[in-house]
């Protein structure tokens, strides 16, 4: 099991600059995978808590199933454009894909799901600094941070 705060004790800068994109925006978008294996997009609320990052689903939501049968998940940060004349301002976007773990919710009856995240990677995409390059790092447990460019 990867916990968030895994990622931050190995890559703290990294993680600082990914938690700040989700932390940004109150809605994210959560992929899961359907019954019949084909993928799911749903909007989902998620946060930061204790060195976890947990979210939910409402009792009876289509999202809760799907992870319940199958835990796979990939999250992505809400998305901004960038503005025109100031890319090199643009924070870029970031995703977090892993296993959800069923969670009970902190000392309440949940009516739902509520669900912590097993990281297997982080992504953060974003320009350099003079945005004429499009910079992709991407961390997982096995490997840690790594970076590819794209002209």
């Amino acid at each position: 099991m990867t916990a968030w705060q895994d990622v931050e004790s190995a890559e703290p800068e990294f993680a600082r600059r990914v938690r700040a994109l989700f932390e940004a925006h109150r809605h994210k978008t959560i992929a899961t995978v359907r019954a019949d294996g084909a993928p799911r997009i749903s909007g989902i609320e998620a946060s930061f808590e204790d060195g976890e990052l947990v979210f939910g689903s409402m009792a009876n939501a289509r999202k809760g199933a799907d992870l319940r049968r199958d835990p796979r998940f990939a999250l992505h940060s809400a998305t901004v454009d960038p503005i025109e004349g100031a890319e090199a301002q643009w924070p870029g976007e970031a995703k977090i894909a892993g296993r959800a773990v069923p969670a009970a919710a902190a000392g309440e009856q949940a009516e739902g799901d509520r669900f912590r995240a097993d990281v297997t990677e982080v992504v953060h995409t974003h320009l350099d600094p003079e945005a004429t390059v499009l910079v992709v790092e991407w961390w997982t447990p096995q490997d840690g941070l790594r970076r590819a460019e794209r002209a």
